[in-house]
């Protein structure tokens, strides 16, 4: 049942990665309920298996594999061109964390956050660019405010994010031309496996609403409902953009309020 009475991408082909949970799976969801045909990718078999239960087989097509493969991208791109012949819209959503400074760092959690989150994102895209080039398609990645501005103590996650963001911008500049466009949503602190713990912590919770000018926490439908605008054809001069999704938290310049007299 398509959301409002919106079939948006009604026969178009998305892909989706990082599908089985969280901002991928709502995404994909998103676009299920408005008329796509979305292939969902996730290395979760379990989780992928578990979430496929509830979606249509006609239009919901599950993909176990792992991005950070390159012979993995390259046979998920010939089981997209065998099954759909072409691909309209990609969102690349995968992505790990770790926590810890540069002090802290080691290079094997650096290259596996990196493989995944950004050097993942960067395979897929170029991958499928030719596809999205033919049908004049989109890419939409999910970014994060920590890829804006900087955290304390995860490191790894925020250079890899920030990579995002300026690849978002130099694939838009470069394949604008080609009539693709190119954007990423960047969410704040949202409930999905990837803060299932911090959110346990009441004070954690706290100190994050009590920053966020709408006072509340990110949910996964907040982030589909961006990605499903900017994939779609509400958004056509848009292209370079970096949309923070985040209850205003880049609207501050991060000093504490003054007090009043």
């Amino acid at each position: 049942m398509p959301i409002n009475g919106l079939s948006r991408f009604k026969g178009q082909k998305v892909l989706v990665t990082g599908a089985a949970s969280g901002i991928g799976h709502a995404t994909a969801v998103r676009f299920l309920d408005e008329g796509a045909h979305v292939i969902l990718v996730d290395r979760d078999k379990a989780k992928l298996d578990d979430v496929m239960k509830a979606l249509n087989p006609k239009y919901a097509i599950p993909s176990l594999m792992d991005i950070s493969s390159p012979e993995q991208v390259k046979a998920l791109f010939h089981f997209v061109e065998q099954k759909f012949g072409t691909l309209d819209i990609l969102v690349n959503n995968a992505g790990v964390t770790a926590m810890g400074t540069v002090l802290d760092c080691d290079l094997a959690t650096w290259s596996t956050v990196c493989a995944t989150t950004l050097t993942g994102t960067l395979n897929i895209s170029r991958t499928f660019l030719p596809m999205l080039i033919k049908t004049k398609g989109n890419i939409v990645n999910t970014a994060s405010v920590s890829g804006m501005r900087g955290d304390w103590n995860t490191a790894y996650y925020d250079v890899a994010k920030g990579g995002v963001v300026n690849l978002t911008r130099v694939m838009a500049m470069d394949h604008g031309k080609s009539g693709v466009r190119v954007n990423a949503i960047c969410p704040a602190v949202t409930r999905t496996g990837m803060t299932a713990e911090a959110v346990k912590d009441e004070a954690f919770v706290k100190s994050v609403e009590d920053r966020v000018p709408l006072q509340r926490l990110g949910e996964p439908e907040d982030m589909a409902a961006a990605i499903t605008f900017l994939a779609s054809a509400d958004a056509t001069f848009i292209t370079g953009l970096i949309m923070p999704v985040d209850g205003g938290v880049t609207a501050s310049n991060g000093q504490p309020p003054f007090p009043m007299p």
